[in-house]
């Protein structure tokens, strides 16, 4: 979540409890963690990402600790997402029923973000059953977006959300990453703060499907 601008006295104190909030979560948050190697390789068709998003080169990232799956939230419960990708295309969740879908919020900017792309990446690509959506929760540019993935690949659609009007059925990131898993019938089956691999998702979707295939008395 993107944090408002409060008076200075209140600063430090906000800032306290941001920072102990995040690294209790194991996620990354903009003012705490810095980016891994973000800055774009020189192209015909792309400019540098601009100089306000570098970080200090002798910052510490934050420790990237294991996603904690967290309740479902009614609101939440059968999520809508119909939004432009990056290539082109539009990406709409209520086609993807039957699939288990895998709807990673991340930034650029966020080291354990980055580290868990290659991983979502073979997800998608090596499991039928399974798909991936990538939503950049940040201000960037297009070009540099296009630039950024030119230097870390992945197989799966990436979207940029408006962070003003970030979607509506989803909740608002208080961390990145923060990854929602929903079921083939549409319904959130798990939703995760902080890094997430494919162990933890094929876990939780293992221990949906067994929920499901239980007869209920």
């Amino acid at each position: 979540m993107i944090p408002s601008h409060p008076k200075p006295a209140l600063r430090p104190l906000l800032a306290l409890a941001l920072a102990a909030a995040v690294l209790t979560l194991g996620a990354c948050d903009r003012s705490q963690t810095p980016a891994a190697d973000t800055t774009p390789a020189t192209t015909s068709d792309a400019k540098p990402a601009p100089a306000a998003d570098a970080k200090p080169a002798d910052a510490e990232p934050a420790d990237a600790k294991p996603a904690d799956a967290k309740p479902v939230d009614a609101a939440t419960d059968m999520p809508e997402l119909r939004i432009a990708t990056i290539d082109g295309k539009t990406y709409d969740l209520a086609e993807r029923r039957g699939r288990w879908v895998v709807v990673n919020f991340w930034a650029t900017w966020c080291a354990p973000c980055i580290k868990e792309m290659p991983e979502l990446s073979a997800l998608d690509t090596m499991r039928d059953h399974i798909e991936v959506v990538g939503l950049a929760y940040e201000e960037i540019e297009l070009a540099d977006m296009q630039a950024f993935l030119k230097k870390h690949p992945v197989s799966y659609p990436i979207a940029i959300l408006d962070v003003a009007d970030p979607p509506k059925a989803f909740d608002t990131p208080r961390g990145l990453p923060m990854t929602y898993l929903i079921g083939p019938d549409g319904k959130v089956a798990e939703k995760f703060l902080g890094p997430v691999d494919a162990k933890k998702i094929e876990a939780a979707i293992a221990k949906a499907s067994a929920q499901v295939a239980v007869p209920r008395a």
